[in-house]
Formats: C-alpha cells, structure tokens, sequence
C-alpha cells in the first residue's frame, strides 16, 4: 500500500504571485532568509579532491570530476619543460622538439534543480522538507559562487517550473534564490492541492538540455513520484556531467509513534490512520523501507553519491558534516599544578 505522506496542503495555482516579505520559519522561506544564508556556507565544498569523512570520498562513492585541463598552445621546447609534455608527432614532422601546453579549467558551472512541490511541504520537526530543500540550495549556490564557478538552476512547483542559467555573479544567485522563495511561497494549506508526480521528470529534462557537459548538477528533492524515467535521466545527466543527489527526507515515517491519528491526503482523498493499529504501522514502515531501497539501488546502480538530508536538523550543519571537515574544537588549557 503507497500511503503519500504530506501535510494537508495545497499546491500552487496556476500563476503564482509574487511573494510576500513575510515568512513563516520553517513553514516558509522568503529571499532575504535565503540570502542571508551566505555566512553560512562555509567549511564544505564540492571539488574533486574531498576530505576523507566526505560521503564524496572513498572508492565506493563517485567522485566529482575535476575541472580538467584545456588545450592552451604548441609550442617549441624550451629547457625545463616536462618530456612528459613532447608532442612526438609535431616534433618528427618538423624536426624540431614541440611541446603541447595545458591549463587548468576554472570554471565548472553548477546546475541546482531544486524540489518545491507539494509532496515537501510535509515536517515534523524544526521545518517543511520544502524550507530544507531551499535552504540546501542556497547554501550551495553562495559555496559555488565563492569558489568561483558559475551557478544556476531549475526550480520546479506542481505546475511551474523556472530555469535560471548558469551565471557568475551575485545578482544570478539572488534570482536564483527569488525563484525558489517564489514557488516555496506558493506552497500553502488553502489552495486547491493536485499531486504532480510527473514535473519531477519534467524538471529533469530540462537540466538535461540546460547541462550539456561537464556541469556539476545537484538535486535536491524527496524523489516523490520517481519512476523508470527518472532513472534514465538521471543516468544521461551522470554520462555527461557530475551528478549529486541530496535526498530530503523527514524522520517521521521511520519514528512512528505509538498511539495517535494523522490525516494523510493525496489532494483530494483524505483519510484518517491511526498509529495503535499494527496493521496501519507496519504498511508504513514497508513504505518508507521500499521507498528508500529503491532509491539507493539504482543511485548505486548509476554511479550517482546520494546524500541523506533530514528536514529534522539544521542544514548547514549537515551540509558541513556530509562536504566537509569536522569542526575541531578548541583545546582545553590546563590549570598551573593540575595532572596531565
């Protein structure tokens, strides 16, 4: 039995209005909190070379391409050049040693594809899935452009979806984060809710058109109505780009309570469960166990790191831990006389 899991919300309409300058914390987002997340993002980072408590590390996740290198000149030899660098075919066919030059690419651009539909207007704790999806982005977005990289995105709602391409500046990042607080807004208990599994894919699609080659494409969703064609698009992203998945997830379903009601909707269908019947917890549990081995075994399958974000815990904090280096803390000083 899939029992959808969401708060009893509703999805945007059709055209969506700009937001208001007021946010709800943890229920909403506004631009100004998104932007002020930039002190924030710090201590993680998404280069090839990752620490080794990175969930990037290790011979068993995928690593992030490097930048790679680009042809720059063919040149004479010079002495000190690296012989490792000759172009035999050039020095045989003039007769006079070359040597071919390559610098570094320093620009890797970065697509976001951001989840804010109804299906992530569900918590249960500290904030919505939605608010930590937008969050997440944010804080990856202000990293990216620290580095130096160009920065961009696709943020899709149930019925609209934004494509922001990358850019390197702090006006695109502000759009960017418009655009996300635009449709986080829109998610709200009093508009008429349809559940729109299928902009997943459609979201998809388009980072397939908008990252041709060698981007670093981060999702950022529940992966609520995935299917055999998110696979496939997931697997034509990783073929020609990096990708990353960070999987928004709340710890409801897997701490149960033990007594209890929740009414759960779909949209239009709403129904009562509660929690004291076993029948009731135990179809939940095989939901969420499904739900989340499916997801693993074909992001394994497909060469693609997926990252556990929960909606429970402060993002950047887990950003911080899954990127990026453990906070070192401060030596204890000892008192003049006390024992070693």
């Amino acid at each position: 039995m899939r029992l959808p899991f969401r708060a009893l919300a509703r999805a945007a309409p059709a055209e969506v209005q700009a937001p208001s300058s007021q946010a709800t914390p943890g229920v909403s987002v506004d631009a100004a909190a998104l932007a002020a997340l930039e002190v924030a993002a710090r201590d993680f980072h998404f280069l090839p070379r990752q620490p080794v408590h990175s969930v990037l590390a290790g011979r068993h996740a995928s690593r992030v391409r490097g930048r790679g290198l680009s042809f720059e000149e063919l040149r004479l030899y010079l002495p000190g050049d690296d012989i490792r660098s000759m172009d035999w075919r050039v020095t045989a066919r003039t007769g006079k040693p070359h040597v071919r030059v390559y610098s570094e690419e320093k620009d890797r651009p970065v697509l976001l594809v951001v989840d804010q539909r109804i299906n992530m207007f569900f918590g249960s704790r500290r904030a919505m899935k939605s608010v930590s999806a937008a969050e997440a982005a944010a804080l990856a977005a202000w990293r990216v452009l620290a580095e130096g990289d160009r920065v961009g995105g696709v943020v899709f709602g149930d019925t609209q979806i934004a494509e922001f391409r990358p850019r390197r500046s702090r006006q695109a990042v502000q759009q960017l984060l418009g655009g996300i607080a635009t449709l986080n807004q829109a998610l709200r208990p009093d508009a008429p809710a349809r559940r729109a599994a299928g902009q997943l894919n459609a979201a998809l699609d388009r980072a397939v058109r908008l990252g041709s080659h060698d981007c670093l494409v981060i999702v950022i969703s529940d992966f609520d109505g995935h299917d055999a064609r998110t696979r496939d698009l997931m697997l034509s992203l990783a073929a020609r780009n990096d990708v990353l998945t960070m999987l928004v997830h709340d710890p409801f379903l897997s701490e149960l309570p033990a007594s209890g009601q929740l009414v759960v909707s779909d949209g239009e269908l709403q129904v009562e469960l509660g929690f004291g019947q076993a029948a009731v917890r135990r179809s939940i549990a095989e939901f969420a166990d499904t739900h989340g081995r499916e997801l693993l075994d074909w992001h394994h399958a497909i060469g693609v790191p997926l990252l556990p974000l929960s909606a429970a815990e402060d993002t950047a904090l887990q950003l911080r831990r899954l990127l990026g280096r453990p906070l070192q803390q401060a030596p204890v000083r000892q008192r003049a006389g006390a024992a070693p």
